[in-house]
């Protein structure tokens, strides 16, 4: 690599995702399509929760969808202003990426500037972590609401839901500060060509001018195995939540419970798995692991208010009166 001039490069060129010529408007059309279904399914999840004041209570800041435990957590319903919560970052996340992801099937699309290329890689490290730490929490209120119900009400007021929700915000903008700096203070080259569908910590090691495994160590330590961690602490709650079900008499509800618990791992999954399959291996990466980043960042966001609206009475409930209120 060519390292004579070390001053910031005015602007990169992304790589795009491989694809044949003949794929391209067919891929336009799938990620606009996508990151509009997105914007508007978390835009209503959010409208529904502001409108609807049944939903204005501490309780309502978490969502857990295991409702058809109702007749025994009457008390204990779940949190939706948390629901609210992760609609907001859904849609700050997937704007930061998708947008130039569509840009880069146009014509001069795949071109952003230093300082953009700065702001994509901070936003999106912010807004991934802040949403890690909020799928950890949600996970631990469901496991407190069925498997520790008396204690519950105690544990989740509104004191500890705000807490809880800056918390998220706190750790996910320092996590990204202190990865921003790390990156961005080393110096760069002449080669301006990212090699990814966006800005990210890989893809930027790459084109710097100096060793970068101490980079690369901070990448695995602080995003890879962070992820792993609120992963496996998110499969440990839904064992001891599923023991909890399997003690639940009707053969119906049980059904129900684990078909819900299914749905909320495939979202966990899809989300975490590609971010440590990522940031586990980071010297490794290219242009077509960017195919592997489109779940946690155009699916995950789309799958969201679908399995955590429509699986759920009192969200169903509220899009009902929210659509009567705006026929009237």
């Amino acid at each position: 690599m060519e390292c004579s001039n070390l001053s910031a490069p005015n602007e990169f060129i992304l790589s795009g995702f491989p694809y044949p010529q003949g794929f391209k408007l067919p891929l336009l059309l799938f990620f606009s399509i996508m990151f509009a279904l997105t914007l508007s399914g978390n835009s209503l999840i959010i409208l529904m929760v502001i409108s609807d004041l049944q939903l204005h209570k501490p309780m309502y800041w978490f969502l857990c969808n295991l409702s058809i435990l109702d007749m025994t957590l009457s008390l204990h319903k779940p949190m939706y202003w948390l629901l609210c919560h992760l609609s907001i970052l859904d849609i700050a996340f997937s704007s930061v990426v998708v947008p130039k992801v569509i840009a880069g099937f146009i014509p001069g699309g795949k071109v952003i500037s230093f300082k953009g290329c700065v702001t994509q890689l901070y936003f999106f490290h912010f807004l991934g972590c802040a949403e890690s730490l909020l799928y950890t929490l949600m996970a631990y209120d469901r496991f407190l609401a069925i498997c520790k119900p008396l204690h519950y009400g105690n544990i989740m007021n509104w004191k500890v839901c705000l807490l809880l929700c800056l918390g998220t915000v706190i750790g996910g903008s320092l996590n990204s500060t202190f990865q921003t700096f790390l990156t961005f203070h080393l110096p760069y080259g002449q080669k301006y060509y990212i090699d990814y569908v966006f800005c990210d910590i890989p893809a930027m090691l790459k084109l710097a001018c100096v060793d970068t495994k101490l980079n690369e160590l901070m990448s695995f330590i602080d995003i890879g195995l962070v992820a792993m961690t609120c992963f496996l602490l998110i499969l440990a709650s839904y064992v001891y939540i599923i023991l909890a079900i399997l003690k639940i008499s009707s053969s119906e509800g049980r059904n129900k419970a684990f078909s819900t618990c299914t749905a909320h791992l495939i979202v966990v999954g899809i989300y975490y798995l590609p971010v440590i399959y990522h940031y586990l291996r980071p010297a490794t990466q290219g242009s077509m692991d960017g195919v592997v980043s489109v779940f946690y960042t155009t699916v995950t966001p789309l799958l969201n208010p679908l399995i955590y609206t429509l699986r759920n009475k009192e969200m169903k409930t509220a899009l009902v009166k929210l659509r009567h209120k705006n026929s009237e």
